[in-house]
């Protein structure tokens, strides 16, 4: 019987023993376990501190007010599975597409063109229209005093004039009542700064001053044109008070686009009508170099180029050989558009690439005989293609009336003879061979 006392008494040490040990042990893997969370959790923490310095760089060099602040994301496809690799690119698995990021560090300028550029929309359709001489004088001016402005364009041609988005002329005269005749020269020309107002009923936008008559009565008249012209509210190119004005560029915006114009002369009497630094004059273009400049400074602003070239022999229909070499080289160095003038009569026209060259488009307003005229055309449309052409027309009388039918298409067939390698279809439009017209 004491046996069994004692036997039981052991039994019931070892149980608690036993427990006492389980707790023990339990407590002690307790224990290490919260040891090892501590130094696991304070990994973590410094790893996430260390995640979110990182990223509070990127973001402060993400700012708004330079263009480090525009992520520029990238499209590229991976084959890694998901997760970070090397290059810090998150790649889905099975060949999907990857978010991959990289700061660029533009400057401020940049990052606003590039603000514009995305602001940018192109709103409809933008239609130009370019004409030849422009020369009011006695007897076109008795045409514009007893009619007004219908003296000097019939209603529909006013009415493209008006509706056009840009127009521009080449004016072929000083706006002035000074100033002392050129000498020896045959034909010198004038005419009253209050006749401005014929210009401005005619819906002009833009006059090129680069020709052979700009100073016909000196720098004197000079300076009252470029007065009368900005009383007017009309900007000019190709002339001014001093070289950095006569070669500037001027730009005007319409339907979401910039569109700019240069204008250059080759042609003047004497070396002295050339601008310089504190000369007054024209811009000149018988060494191209500098134009040539001007017209690359100037694609870096605006869109669409123009430049407006006056060139060539008077009364030939056919462009001089250095002519083609210059256009060809305008166009290189940026120009979208040539227009031609100072032949007095049309010549034909030549794409470079796919931008056209209008050699010349002879007289618009300029005396009372009767002679045929063009009026180049140029749409950017809103789906991004460009149309070139003209619209043909008669002058009769000083008067300039479009021209229909038949008379519109014996007219576009001359211009076609006289053409390189393009040719006007049955509506006028300019297209790069006249083989598409077989």
């Amino acid at each position: 019987m004491a046996k069994k006392k004692k036997r039981k008494k052991r039994k019931t040490y070892k149980a608690i023993l036993g427990f006492v040990f389980g707790l023990s042990a339990a407590a002690l893997v307790l224990l290490v376990m919260l040891i090892s969370g501590k130094i696991l959790n304070k990994d973590l923490s410094s790893e996430r501190t260390a995640e979110a310095t990182k990223n509070s760089e990127k973001i402060e060099n993400f700012s708004p007010g330079r263009t480090a602040g525009v992520f520029r994301q990238e499209i590229e496809t991976v084959e890694e599975p998901i997760g970070e690799d090397e290059n810090g690119t998150y790649g889905l698995d099975g060949g999907a597409e990857s978010l991959s990021g990289t700061l660029t560090d533009d400057t401020e300028e940049e990052a606003a063109e590039m603000e514009t550029e995305t602001e940018r929309v192109i709103t409809a359709d933008t239609e130009l229209l370019f004409t030849g001489d422009v020369l009011l004088w006695d007897g076109t001016l008795a045409a514009y005093e007893n009619q007004g402005i219908d003296g000097l364009l019939s209603p529909e041609l006013r009415e493209r004039f008006q509706n056009a988005d840009i127009l521009m002329i080449n004016e072929e005269f000083p706006f002035s009542d000074r100033g002392e005749q050129a000498p020896d020269k045959q034909f010198t020309f004038r005419c009253d700064p209050a006749r401005v107002s014929a210009f401005q009923e005619m819906g002009v936008d833009i006059v090129t001053l680069a020709n052979n008559h700009t100073l016909d009565y000196g720098q004197t008249a000079l300076l009252d044109t470029l007065e009368t012209l900005e009383g007017a509210g009309i900007p000019y190119v190709g002339a001014g008070r001093n070289l950095d004005e006569a070669k500037k560029l001027v730009t005007i915006e319409k339907n979401g686009h910039v569109f700019g114009f240069l204008g250059a002369s080759r042609v003047w009497p004497v070396g002295s009508w050339s601008a310089d630094v504190d000369r007054p004059g024209m811009f000149g273009t018988y060494d191209p170099a500098q134009l040539l400049v001007e017209i690359q400074k100037a694609k870096e602003t605006c869109d669409f180029l123009t430049v407006f070239v006056h060139w060539g022999i008077e009364r030939a229909t056919i462009p001089e050989d250095y002519e083609k070499v210059m256009a060809k080289q305008y166009m290189e160095a940026g120009a979208d558009l040539v227009i031609g003038s100072h032949p007095h009569v049309l010549q034909g026209m030549e794409f470079f690439g796919e931008m056209p060259v209008y050699y010349s488009l002879g007289n618009f307003i300029f005396n009372t005989k009767t002679y045929d005229t063009a009026v180049a055309r140029v749409v950017l449309k809103q789906d991004g293609t460009t149309e070139f052409g003209i619209l043909p027309a008669r002058s009769s009388g000083s008067r300039v009336s479009l021209l229909t039918g038949e008379e519109a298409s014996s007219l576009y067939s001359y211009l076609n003879t006289l053409s390189f390698g393009t040719a006007l279809d049955e509506n006028g439009v300019l297209r790069v061979s006249n083989a598409l017209l077989e």
